[in-house]
């Protein structure tokens, strides 16, 4: 296996063309542009996995640095999964968020013990809820 690097978007770019393909490979938000994934990686915390040039694995963060923190898009191109690239991405988000008292993200059933490994803990009493327009 070729070594893997993670960088923090800002200090090694993420090109939101290969987060958009990222996206697809995994089969998630076909909506998403890169126009609107340029926008996100100016907004907030992000890291990516290279492998070379390519970028292989990406998550991100929406925080308000003080309280509350969100894990959101965790995602590995399939060819390089369950190599333990998630694990790095997840740990060098939670590293760039030390002052943070609550970190949050949701997550299907099965990936629980990745999580877990991390430190985070499933409650069942909460709910997720989403509020999405009916147009």
């Amino acid at each position: 296996m070729s070594t893997i690097q993670i960088f923090l978007h800002e200090e090694q770019p993420i090109d939101p063309h290969a987060v958009r393909e990222l996206y697809t490979s995994v089969e998630w938000w076909p909506e998403r542009t890169e126009e609107q994934i340029a926008q996100v990686l100016a907004s907030d915390v992000a890291v990516g996995a290279w492998d070379g040039e390519r970028l292989v694995g990406f998550a991100r963060v929406v925080s308000d640095h003080i309280f509350h923190a969100y894990i959101e898009d965790v995602m590995i191109h399939p060819t390089y999964q369950r190599r333990g690239i998630g694990q790095l991405l997840v740990s060098r988000l939670l590293e760039a968020l030390p002052n943070v008292k609550t970190i949050t993200l949701f997550c299907q059933e099965k990936l629980l013990p990745f999580y877990e490994i991390q430190g985070f803990r499933a409650f069942p009493s909460q709910v997720v809820m989403h509020r999405i327009p009916t147009d």
